[in-house]
């Protein structure tokens, strides 16, 4: 089980302490996503008129609306991983089917074989017997 850590971070220049079971570094994170949301607004004119309300009301749907576009974008991976599993779970079945065939025209291959030198054996066994017999009527 993950060790519950209490970090201390500064966020828009004030100290909070964040609590939890992730690692530090995860938490350091977290709080530097957030400070670079505050840094991002308050180079912009109109948020520097807002009050501290509106401010963090703004920071908190920026916050929201990368939330949901990352949702999203991993919705689409995960949609495009299934198709990429359906379409390697098609192409192993395929390649197995494939292989079947492969195995069945190597086998018939052989008994081809075996049936042509079968054939020549009795083509040799036939000359031979003729040869003989003409030799016996002379």
């Amino acid at each position: 089980m993950n060790k519950y850590h209490d970090i201390e971070v500064i966020i828009n220049n004030k100290r909070y302490t964040l609590s939890g079971y992730e690692s530090e570094e995860y938490l350091h994170k977290i709080a530097s996503y957030i400070n670079n949301k505050h840094n991002e607004f308050r180079n912009k004119d109109a948020y520097k008129f807002l009050d501290s309300e509106s401010k963090n009301i703004l920071i908190q749907i920026n916050i929201a609306d990368d939330y949901y576009k990352l949702m999203e974008k991993f919705k689409e991976l995960e949609e495009d991983n299934e198709a990429k599993s359906k379409e390697i779970f098609e192409l192993k079945h395929e390649m197995v089917t494939t292989q079947t065939k492969l195995n069945s025209s190597l086998q018939e291959i052989e008994d081809l074989k075996q049936e042509l030198n079968e054939a020549q054996k009795k083509i040799v066994r036939l000359e031979t017997a003729l040869g003989e017999a003409k030799n016996n009527r002379k």
